[in-house]
């Protein structure tokens, strides 16, 4: 192997690292959701938005932290986490192009039946991540658009969106036709 050949090998190497490197922090960012919702750590649920991000829910968008934590703190909220519920989120389809990604997955929200029986899955519900990668290295949403599975279009087409096509991309050729 000539030298050459050995650079062109680790830089090969340092980008497959960096791409595994982004896309397990892409995964872990998301995933920290469920936990910090759960607990009411308000302030860890809305550092995984940038400061303007928006999560728009087919309830209604909050914009920026602000927002996100006051729903945290909300009554509706803490009454969910007060009876016992479980935001679960799968680690979905990452597909990133330099400092911005998106991410595609679904997440449940799972709720104790009042007698605390058994739980109850609430909503099944079709997530779409737009991500950015900051100056300081750390990835944070922008835009997380969320609609539940309920039979109308609009959630599988927000799936559908993000499978990658052939080539990796999303949108790419033949993902027209992937069934919904």
């Amino acid at each position: 192997m000539t030298d050459s050949d050995t650079a062109a090998l680790i830089r090969d190497l340092s980008a497959r690292v960096a791409f595994l490197e982004d896309r397990q922090a892409i995964v872990d960012l998301m995933t920290s959701y469920g936990p910090a919702i759960d607990s009411g750590a308000e302030d860890a649920a809305a550092r995984v938005w940038t400061e303007d991000g928006v999560y728009d829910v087919d309830t209604g968008a909050m914009h920026g932290r602000a927002e996100i934590a006051a729903m945290v703190r909300g009554e509706s909220h803490q009454r969910l986490i007060s009876n016992g519920c479980a935001h679960v989120l799968e680690p979905g389809s990452v597909v990133i192009d330099g400092d911005t990604a998106v991410a595609t997955c679904k997440s449940l929200l799972i709720l104790a039946r009042p007698d605390k029986s058994a739980f109850t899955v609430l909503r099944a519900t079709a997530n779409r991540w737009e991500l950015a990668k900051g100056g300081d290295g750390r990835w944070r949403c922008t835009r997380r658009t969320s609609r539940v599975l309920d039979g109308r279009e609009e959630a599988p087409g927000l799936l559908s969106r993000g499978v990658p096509g052939p080539d990796g991309t999303l949108g790419g050729p033949g993902t027209e036709e992937a069934p919904a």
